[in-house]
């Protein structure tokens, strides 16, 4: 029996050479055959010679082919075998068949001029061969040239196919054909993919390896996306991340990448019409959509670099599409916002959104317009926590209250009801604390107005003497001016437990704050008290001497 190959050289020509002209999309359409002969293992070998590409060999351990297999199927042109044979689950695994136009088999003419296929199916070995320039130099009908015709084996049933006469000039680069076929496909827990080469250099293929690079910040999926209402609940699976840096452009893996039946069908891409945000620079991830493969039109171009979605039903899925990364991308933003805040408190302990609430509006606008910026520009990122310490020493907390400057014997014992909003509690507690350091000084068991008399002094106007000294002096009353801040001393004290003390002891908390006390008036009486308390501090330094 002869084997025939029928063409037209132009169509194997434009299709075989120039579609699969690079390595990964030509090993890609081998590798997805052994995947469809149900196989659980497909070893590809790279072969040099003193650095120069010599041979590929692909090996698998599927059903292999008949003879008849070889012709009918094999050997057949744009052949649509799931309308030939029904898109069935496969025998051994329940796989559905990735192939569908019958052009994959192309891809060997794309790589090498020689081609040996050796399989065997049930016991039966054939063997063959094609050659390129010998077919581009037939008419319409190529007959290749057979080896092996059902020649009984005891060996399972397994295919292999060695490309030699290669068209590739360059070295094999084992790691970056891997990263490459690692963005083709979604792996399959039961079809092991295996890269070597003679040096003894092993590669296994794993979905990790397409993401190896990229340190994933926040994850998404079908459950955090896609709700039972939605028309593609249930028919889509998600993995949708973002780095914690920019994903670079040279990598490939920036955007959404589309998928059917565990093979590429959408290089990665955005699915909007604006991406100016940087939001898009951290995006990565993959969707499964395997119904894209059951649509009566054939939607997936023959590179299985993009969709046709001009067609109504892929018009409505980028639509959704689109959705979906608009909300990952507002995700995002609070997510990490929400992030950093988390790691600005741990670093510098500033609790930032606790912070800007203690702000008047005025001072926090341009406050958060500052952390913001600086927060959201990344050529800063590690000199963010520092700008936001050195901002928080500037504007603390409760500015308005540190920015008082308060006398440390005031400020601590004020500063849990002033942060409270117990304003009138508060400068009433200053003006308390501030009468308990006179009772302690003076040792005087006086309160109110009477407190002001401890700092009162007799003073000979003619001899310009003090005749009786004040139990509480401010300053050494050596001048007019130092008598003078004395005898105010006494007013302000007088003025204070008169004018404030008395009516906020006399009335109810709840009259005085805030139609007598405000925030600004609680601040003004605390600044008063913090002045008078201040004044002690002469006293205190003489009871020490």
């Amino acid at each position: 029996m002869s084997l025939s190959l029928k063409f037209d050289p132009k169509t194997i020509e434009h299709l075989g050479v120039k579609m699969y002209s690079t390595l990964p999309p030509a090993l890609a359409e081998l590798i997805s055959n052994s995947y469809d002969a149900d196989a659980s293992e497909v070893t590809i070998e790279f072969l040099e010679q003193n650095g120069t590409p010599k041979a590929i060999t692909i090996e698998d351990n599927g059903t292999g082919m008949s003879l008849k297999d070889i012709q009918e199927k094999f050997l057949v042109i744009g052949r649509n075998r799931r309308m030939d044979e029904g898109d069935n689950p496969s025998s051994r695994y329940g796989r559905l068949p990735t192939g569908k136009k019958g052009l994959g088999k192309l891809a060997l003419f794309g790589l090498a001029k020689e081609i040996s296929v050796d399989t065997t199916k049930e016991g039966l070995r054939n063997r063959f061969h094609l050659n390129w320039n010998d077919l581009l130099a037939s008419s319409d009908t190529y007959n290749p040239k057979i080896d092996i015709t059902d020649r009984e084996v005891s060996q399972k049933s397994k295919t292999i196919i060695q490309l030699s006469d290669l068209k590739r000039r360059s070295p094999f680069d084992l790691e970056a054909i891997a990263d490459s076929l690692s963005r083709i496909f979604i792996v399959d827990s039961n079809f092991i993919i295996k890269l070597k080469n003679g040096k003894g250099h092993e590669i296994t293929i794993s979905d990790d390896r397409r993401y190896s690079n990229i340190t994933p910040e926040f994850i998404w999926n079908e459950d955090d996306l896609v709700t039972a209402d939605n028309a593609y609940y249930g028919k889509v699976k998600l993995f949708l991340a973002t780095g914690k840096t920019p994903i670079p452009p040279s990598s490939g893996l920036r955007g959404i990448a589309l998928f059917s039946r565990g093979k590429l069908v959408n290089a990665p891409e955005y699915f909007s019409e604006s991406t100016s945000s940087h939001f898009y620079q951290y995006l990565t991830g993959w969707i499964k959509a395997d119904f894209i493969d059951l649509l009566d039109e054939d939607v997936i171009s023959t590179n299985r670099q993009a969709l046709n979605w001009d067609q109504p039903e892929m018009s409505n899925f980028r639509a959704f599409l689109s959705e979906i990364i608009a909300n990952v991308g507002q995700d995002w933003r609070k997510r990490r916002a929400n992030k950093k805040d988390d790691d600005i408190k741990k670093v510098t302990g500033i609790d930032k959104k606790h912070w800007f609430s203690t702000l008047p509006d005025d001072v926090r606008t341009s406050v958060e317009a500052i952390v913001k910026k600086m927060g959201d520009s990344e050529e800063v990122s590690e000199t963010f926590a520092p700008v936001v310490q050195a901002l928080y020493a500037i504007i603390p907390e409760y500015p308005l209250l540190h920015w008082r400057h308060l006398h440390k014997s005031i400020k601590d014992g004020v500063l849990e009801y002033y942060k409270n909003g117990q304003y009138g509690h508060a400068a009433d507690q200053g003006a308390k604390l501030y009468a308990n350091q006179i009772k302690k000084l003076s040792a005087q068991d006086v309160d109110g107005s009477a407190l002001a008399n401890v700092f009162s002094y007799d003073y000979e106007t003619k001899t310009k003497t003090v005749t009786r000294k004040p139990i509480i002096p401010v300053n050494d009353l050596s001048t007019d001016s130092l008598r003078n801040i004395q005898q105010g001393q006494s007013h302000l004290t007088r003025g204070l437990m008169e004018g404030f003390r008395n009516p906020i002891n006399h009335a109810p908390m709840s009259a005085v704050v805030p139609n007598l006390i405000s925030e600004l008036d609680c601040l003004n009486v605390l600044s008063l008290v913090s002045y008078l308390a201040a004044k002690l501090d002469y006293s205190e330094e003489l009871d020490k001497t």
